[in-house]
């Protein structure tokens, strides 16, 4: 079982054809891809709104958001389609994260690049930590992070309704309860990678699964760093001061 929402309705074990079997070497370099195309899409983004946070950038973090959101169920119910829905997601997660950065870049300047640089050095850290064994995805450990993720995803739910009635919860305040909790939030999400890792490592060990699931294991792996991106403007945001 994966902590991942996405990993954890994959169907790694079907029974393969003619087009090969996924491997390691080929999710890691469909995640690449994924990573890439993201990476474009956020910069058209960025570049669309030239620095500031005005209508552009709203309509298209919105547009992202939204359009990535049907991607995502898309691409969870029908995994064979990773190979052309998991693209479209990147597009739409990089146009979502391009308005976002634009949003608290405008109030904090470079707070992007810190951002960006975090998530690359906590995806490293945590790939290297997984690589030499220091850090794997026992039962246990699996347990105590699904557990802290559904806290975490229903916290968030709850803060969405009670926002609807004009009720602010103090975790999602630039407090110490609010910056404690972001940076639960993130360290949560760098865990996360870990089971990611460990479940398409086993997957593709496994010899079993079809080559379309590269595509949909590194949709999966994209997912969690999005969200460890996401949290980390979000912590670093308190940090400096900003509620948002």
């Amino acid at each position: 079982m994966a902590s991942n929402p996405v990993l954890e309705r994959a169907d790694f074990n079907v029974a393969t054809g003619t087009s090969g079997v996924m491997t390691m070497r080929g999710t890691v370099n469909k995640a690449a891809i994924l990573l890439l195309v993201t990476i474009v899409g956020a910069a058209y983004t960025w570049n669309a709104v030239r620095g500031g946070y005005g209508g552009a950038g709203m309509t298209y973090a919105t547009i992202g958001a939204f359009a990535g959101f049907i991607m995502a169920m898309i691409t969870m119910f029908k995994q064979d389609w990773a190979p052309v829905t998991a693209p479209i997601y990147a597009i739409c997660e990089g146009l979502f994260i391009g308005g976002v950065s634009a949003m608290y870049e405008a109030k904090s300047h470079g707070i992007t690049i810190q951002a960006t640089m975090l998530t690359f050095g906590t995806f490293a850290g945590m790939l290297f930590l997984f690589q030499g064994n220091i850090l794997r995805a026992t039962p246990m450990f699996m347990k105590i992070v699904i557990g802290a993720t559904a806290g975490i995803m229903l916290t968030y739910f709850l803060g969405m309704i009670l926002s609807f009635f004009h009720i602010n919860l103090p975790i999602f305040g630039g407090g110490g309860i609010g910056i404690l909790f972001s940076l639960a939030v993130v360290v949560i999400a760098a865990l996360n990678l870990i089971i990611d890792f460990e479940f398409i490592q086993q997957s593709a060990d496994s010899n079993s699964a079809p080559k379309y699931m590269e595509w949909y294991g590194a949709f999966g792996l994209l997912v969690t760093v999005v969200w460890l991106y996401i949290s980390l403007l979000q912590l670093l945001s308190k940090l400096n001061g900003n509620n948002r």
